[in-house]
């Protein structure tokens, strides 16, 4: 079949390279239509609890990881020329196409209690440009006597002053993102030369914007980088230019054949997504090399180009489409699980892996008929004496040093075993950038000086229709407040409740004593006093006052919010903490009146986080399951199962033990090795056995002759499959970010043992399950 396959694809090779011409051509079209998307919760499935919880309070509050803060720290800051100069800032920030609002201190606002309106008057605390030094000292004392502004806006301790910005959901939930970011920190670059004082910038929108874009860079390079490696590497094996830019135009229609899926299933590229590109051509390079390989062993042979071909097909076609099915198993069945995030990353890498078999198959017999037979610096790799003593020593190790080779693999795995133990599922937000990196000493600013920019919303639901604003509620809510103030890993919380003591101390004539929570007395007055304050919202500065008011009651007034910044704690930490809160809350709260969540875009990235890495090692047991069957298909021996299946095991297990010993968390980043590694190692595997088995019957089934035959020749292809994906990975040991490195070293390390399992193992392996296998 497979060689009248050859024959076939060889008289139609014309019309098959119009078809990929064309075939290319439209998915380059849709290709250029890709969008990135910048939905960050898409990790978890739409029935999660913590999901549900999330988008009810999206419904309910709108964003809550809207907010970029700017943090100062200076001795100067009521220094006139310096404030003034804070104060032009804030002006020109709220100028900034998308930004929504700026807080700082120069606009801070207090309350001021006309009796005879009775009204709280919304007044600005400061009025700028300031000439005049004790203007600004008379101010400044008013506005520190007012306990609200207190670790929100400033620092006391440590001189340190905070400006949040507020940014637009949907400007940053599209391309615009990068626009405004730049936009927001052009503004602060002519601060820091105006003033020579250094700011420091964090915030949710902030990070995402700017590592986003880093990584989209990165990737951008490291493709690239890692193509052009493989190339060369490539050339320096065939010495062909013709037959390197076919590998290379291979690839290049994978890759174009991916991003154009993406567009026809209306996907968008993510995180994850990102990825298949440099999956493509982890796959479509050992294709190339595999089929040239025999192209050339057979030509040196016959002498015949035609017959080579046609031969090339009918041995090598076989084996690259079981390859191919056993990674595009590996990859899709991530489309089994219930998140959207893995879904579309396991369908379109499926796929396209198998377009990938379809075109390798129809392109490279069809081109390489176009081109001179191979000459004979093309095929003189197959007779590199280095290699060729390579492969003599690992002959010999199979057949003489069976004992050694399973008890350097015994211990090998002993040690990884005792290295899984040590390994730890932990990530953070920015756990992947170096601890010098600008973006990681400012969260570490942040945290230090304001414990931190980290969103976690608390919803208090009173389960009846304006039961919030009831003495009882208002008094638990502080004391779930004043509990987590206490915790060192999380900032002062945020709620209406603030926004009243602030109003109590307004009606008292600013006396800070009497920024308490009201009393039910104190209500009874107040109370008129919240309408017209609410109600004012629009004129100068209020609208700081009546948000703590509006925005964070429901318009039921049935929920309450509780609004928490916290440092980066950790996907381990951070769940018990969580445990903690929650069970001072059920203490706090009646459970058969109240309803107490714990939700915001923190609680999404751990949940998250751990559906990936669940999701992920769900999906490789599935793929080993699948791939097994496979496998049993293929070859109808239980007992050569076993053997593909152990060489392809102990690569995944080295690597989790290296990770283990040498400290690198499980997350998503790293998990994903895992996959890779496997795509890679079945792949040898599978090359190796189907051309053991295609040789038997040329060795009048001996097993010894058979084997030294295929070491021979099939390891000659192994290892320069892998020392060219080696060279392609290994360029991104060069990160600046941890989960890219890991990716590029694990990998490369994987790719390594994998290659030393396959050719020594795996016939010692076949050896030892032969009758009289060990007679050489």
């Amino acid at each position: 079949m497979w060689y009248t396959l050859g024959k076939f694809i060889l008289k139609y090779r014309l019309q098959m390279l119009l078809l990929l011409t064309v075939v290319t051509a439209f998915m380059g079209w849709k290709a250029s239509q890709v969008q990135l998307s910048y939905d960050f919760t898409r990790a978890l499935p739409t029935d999660n609890q913590k999901y549900q919880e999330y988008q009810q309070f999206l419904r309910t509050f709108g964003a809550d990881a809207n907010t970029v803060v700017v943090g100062i720290q200076t001795d100067k800051m009521y220094d006139p020329a310096f404030f003034n100069q804070v104060s032009d800032l804030h002006q020109r920030l709220k100028k900034v196409k998308a930004v929504t609002g700026v807080l700082s201190v120069p606009e801070a606002v207090g309350l001021v209690n006309d009796t005879a309106e009775g009204k709280l008057i919304p007044t600005r605390l400061f009025h700028p440009p300031y000439s005049n030094a004790a203007e600004l000292d008379s101010a400044r004392q008013i506005f520190e006597s007012l306990p609200f502004y207190q670790t929100l806006l400033y620092n006391p301790d440590t001189k340190s002053y905070l400006l949040g910005i507020s940014v637009n959901k949907d400007t940053m939930n599209s391309k615009g993102r990068t626009r405004l970011m730049n936009d927001i920190l052009a503004e602060l670059s002519v601060f820091e030369k105006a003033t020579g004082t250094e700011l420091y910038v964090s915030g949710l929108p902030y990070i995402r914007t700017i590592v986003g874009n880093k990584i989209k860079a990165e990737m951008n390079w490291f493709l690239i980088g890692s193509l052009a490696l493989s190339v060369v590497t490539l050339f320096l094996f065939f010495w062909s230019f013709s037959t390197t830019l076919m590998s290379l135009i291979v690839v290049g229609m994978g890759v174009i054949w991916s991003l154009g899926t993406l567009v026809l299933f209306g996907y968008k590229i993510t995180l994850l997504t990102a990825l298949i590109p440099p999956l493509v051509v982890v796959i479509g390079i050992p294709n190339c090399i595999y089929f040239l390989n025999k192209y050339h062993t057979v030509y040196l042979e016959t002498k015949n180009k035609e017959e080579a071909l046609v031969t090339m097909v009918g041995r090598m076609g076989v084996v690259t489409l079981f390859c191919n099915i056993a990674a595009a198993i590996g990859f899709a069945v991530f489309a089994l699980t219930k998140s959207d995030l893995l879904k579309e990353f396991g369908v379109v890498a499926g796929i396209n892996i198998m377009a990938l078999f379809f075109v390798s198959l129809l392109f490279i017999p069809a081109v390489l008929s176009y081109l001179p037979p191979p000459a004979a610096k093309h095929v003189r790799y197959l007779e590199n004496k280095w290699l060729q003593r390579l492969l003599v020593s690992i002959e010999r190790w199979a057949f003489q040093h069976a004992g050694w080779v399973y008890g350097v693999t015994a211990i090998a795995l002993i040690v990884a075993v005792a290295g899984i133990f040590r390994i730890k599922s932990e990530g953070f937000i920015v756990d992947d950038l170096p601890r010098s990196n600008k973006i990681y000493t400012d969260l570490k600013w942040f945290e230090k000086n304001f414990g931190g920019v980290m969103p976690l919303e608390i919803i208090v639901d009173t389960k009846k229709r304006k039961n919030v604003m009831r003495m009882k509620t208002i008094q638990k809510m502080d004391e779930l407040s004043e509990y987590i103030e206490q915790n060192p890993e999380t900032a002062r919380p945020l709620s209406f409740v603030e926004g009243l003591k602030f109003v109590r101390q307004a009606y008292f004539d600013g006396d800070s004593s009497s920024y308490a929570i009201p009393t039910e007395t104190d209500l009874a007055f107040i109370g008129p006093y919240l309408q017209t304050s609410a109600s004012a919202h629009d004129t100068a500065g209020a609208k700081g006052v009546a948000g703590l008011l509006n925005n964070f009651i429901d318009s039921n007034r049935q929920m309450a919010r509780i609004s928490v910044n916290m440092k980066d704690i950790g996907s381990a930490r951070l769940p018990v903490l969580l445990d903690e809160f929650q069970q001072k809350a059920n203490q706090i709260f009646d459970t058969t009146a109240y309803r107490v969540t714990f939700t915001g875009s923190s609680v999404s990235f751990v949940e998250g986080s751990g559906f990936i890495i669940r999701g992920l090692k769900e999906s490789i047991m599935w793929a080993f399951l699948l791939i097994s069957l496979c496998m049993l298909y293929l070859f109808r021996s239980f007992r050569i199962l076993i053997c593909s299946l152990i060489p392809n095991l102990v690569p995944l297990v080295i690597t989790a033990g290296v990770m283990g010993w040498v400290g690198i968390a499980l997350k998503p980043s790293t998990v994903l090795v895992f996959s890779v590694a496997l795509g890679i190692a079945i792949d040898v595997t599978i090359r190796f056995l189907v051309n053991f088995k295609q040789e038997l019957s040329y060795h009048d089934h001996s097993v010894s002759a058979t084997l030294v035959q295929t070491i021979r020749h099939t390891g000659i292809s192994i290892l320069y499959t892998s020392l060219v994906l080696i060279a392609g990975f290994i360029i991104f040991c060069w990160s600046d970010f941890g989960g890219t490195k890991a990716l590029g070293w694990l990998t490369s390390l994987t790719l390594v043992v994998g290659t030393l399992t396959n050719l020594v193992l795996l016939p010692v392996l076949i050896l030892s399950i032969a009758p009289g296998g060990k007679k050489k």
